[in-house]
């Protein structure tokens, strides 16, 4: 038995004021501004010389104070720029550097303030390591990556270590804005 036209014609209007309905709702409340909005973001990065600077700073100080320490320095996205090993650090430090600096700059901030959320849910995420020894490469306002140090008997000390390659390149970075 064949339904009744008028039936399949009051479904499709209510399925077309539906659609209406539900395409003003998805419409963003910021349309008007969106004309003005850019097309492209730019974004701040460390050229490798650079990085590799932070890094070669970072494990220099080390050296400097007695210890053979790895430092990795990561751009805004967490992916490795520059990884510097000292002859006698031991393999380990490579992961550890690099954790270390993935963490601080995916939660802006040197890893030694998040200590107390390591036993948490985020801070045993994969990949993330909230213990010292990362520290935000953040010059003039802008963040441009995170630098991770390890070797040291502390992370105290590798966060030292770490800022102090941040420091090797802070002047010249802030002359180059």
């Amino acid at each position: 038995m064949k339904k009744p036209r008028l039936k399949s014609e009051k479904m499709l209007a209510i399925t077309s004021i539906t659609a209406i309905l539900f395409a003003s709702f998805a419409t963003p409340a910021f349309a008007d501004d969106e004309e003005d909005a850019p097309m492209t973001v730019q974004i701040a990065r460390l050229s490798s010389e650079a990085a590799t600077a932070v890094a070669q700073g970072a494990m220099l100080d080390c050296r400097k104070k007695g210890y053979q320490a790895t430092a990795t320095v990561v751009d805004k996205n967490g992916i490795v720029q520059a990884v510097v090993r000292d002859t006698l650090a031991p393999p380990v430090s490579i992961p550890i550097s690099k954790a270390k600096a993935y963490t601080a700059v995916n939660f802006s901030a040197d890893t030694s303030a998040m200590a107390e959320r390591a036993n948490t849910a985020v801070g045993m995420f994969d990949g993330v390591l909230m213990s010292a020894g990362g520290a935000v490469i953040n010059v003039g306002g802008k963040i441009y990556g995170a630098v991770g140090v390890s070797g040291a008997p502390g992370g105290d000390i590798d966060e030292a270590c770490a800022k102090a390659g941040i420091a090797a390149i802070a002047e010249d970075l802030e002359m180059a804005d």
